[in-house]
């Protein structure tokens, strides 16, 4: 994949706490484990993908609000982590003052995109981007500049809400934005298969969105929790969890259909 350009996917919900930061960071790392080079960009003012992948915020000297403010390159933030062939252009807390200076900015939906098409991405595969819970301009250049999106979905009572929130959201930004845009999935989170209403959630999901809805769910797992306060991906921090499989089998199931994708293009 080399000679390609990297696939683009963002990782958005406009609700929070359905293990958005946590599936960015564990299927980057997962992507990683089998050869793929991966990117990911936080632009969560909140920084917790690059505090989960270790990067301390006193190593943020470039961040991705420089780079949407056209002060710096996107090669000149990234930095590379502890996994082989991973790399985060990290976010900080000046992020969250770019809403109000973007909405003056020109081409504003579309800085993200700009940097990325500015930058050397030799040999990358991959470039995830790790959203904010919100629909906000972050969010709208983070769309932008995606081939598709990967909605993590909480096995929740409000789920379905949330869910038709952000389809809509993708739909206007076909319309109006990126025209190519697509679903690349939905990843069923914080799953327990001992709670009915889980089971629910799930049943109700795969009917109305059919084989949208990736195959692999994602379990309730305290490893998977536990893993950021190390600086760690659950991966590293416990490969054998249940977490930790379930997003290689993810990051599996992403190959195959990014693959379908590239044939059908």
């Amino acid at each position: 994949m080399a000679d390609r350009s990297p696939r683009i996917l963002s990782i958005a919900n406009q609700k929070g706490g359905v293990g958005k930061t946590t599936t960015a960071i564990n299927l980057a790392t997962a992507l990683a484990a089998v050869g793929e080079k991966v990117l990911l960009i936080d632009l969560d003012p909140q920084g917790n993908a690059s505090t989960g992948l270790g990067i301390a915020p006193q190593e943020r000297d470039i961040t991705t609000y420089d780079v949407l403010m056209g002060e710096y390159r996107l090669d000149a933030a990234t930095i590379e982590t502890e996994i082989p062939g991973l790399s985060i252009a990290p976010a900080g807390v000046d992020l969250s003052g770019a809403e109000a200076e973007l909405i003056r900015a020109d081409r504003r939906h579309f800085r993200l995109a700009d940097a990325i098409s500015e930058s050397d991405l030799t040999g990358t595969s991959y470039i995830l981007i790790d959203c904010p819970p919100s629909l906000s301009l972050l969010t709208i250049n983070a769309l932008a500049s995606s081939d598709a999106v990967m909605i993590p979905l909480q096995c929740e009572f409000f789920a379905l809400e949330g869910l038709s929130q952000i389809l809509r959201t993708i739909e206007t930004i076909r319309e109006r934005i990126n025209s190519t845009l697509t679903l690349q999935g939905v990843v069923l989170t914080m799953h327990d298969r001992r709670n009915r209403l889980s089971i629910q959630v799930e049943e109700d999901v795969r009917s109305h969105l059919k084989d949208k809805v990736y195959n692999t769910v994602i379990p309730r797992n305290v490893r998977v929790s536990e893993a950021p306060s190390h600086g760690k991906p659950a991966l590293l921090y416990d490969l054998k969890c249940a977490g930790s499989r379930a997003y290689v089998k993810l990051a599996s199931e992403v190959i195959e259909r990014e693959k379908e994708a590239r044939q059908a293009a």
